[in-house]
């Protein structure tokens, strides 16, 4: 039988290449498509610095830089059961109009932490507050 057809899954955060959690990926056998953003509807807060949270909004969101790793299904339950709590999987707008699983955060998750909206992603905001 035929193993079936890899999941796409868009992360924003310590799931990226070189980031803390990326070897939850690639221990399942995910690999990495490509770099883009999402459509212009995600808001982002770091949550106590420790990794994102994305949330779509409304009104008022940017295009978010994430990467879109293919994930064999089998594998995306033991990936989302090792994200931080709050996180989850849903559904996430690319750029191109793509809709793909990605990494969301609860809206509670957020609720007093740092928006971190005009860096425009994880690694902005990490690089920002480095310099």
């Amino acid at each position: 039988m035929s193993q079936p057809p890899p999941v796409l899954l868009a992360v924003n955060g310590t799931l990226m290449r070189g980031l803390e959690l990326n070897p939850n990926l690639i221990a399942v056998g995910a690999t990495f498509v490509r770099e883009t953003t999402t459509e212009p509807c995600y808001r982002i807060w770091s949550i106590n610095d420790r990794h994102p949270g994305m949330v779509r909004v409304r009104e008022g969101g940017v295009a978010v830089a994430v990467e879109v790793w293919a994930v064999p299904p089998a594998g995306l339950a033991e990936v989302l059961l090792r994200e931080p709590p709050g996180l989850s999987i849903g559904k996430v707008k690319l750029s191109d109009g793509e809709v793909v699983l990605g990494v969301l955060a609860e809206p509670v998750l957020c609720e007093g932490q740092r928006e971190i909206t005009e860096h425009g992603g994880w690694r902005a905001y990490m690089a920002a507050k480095a310099s």
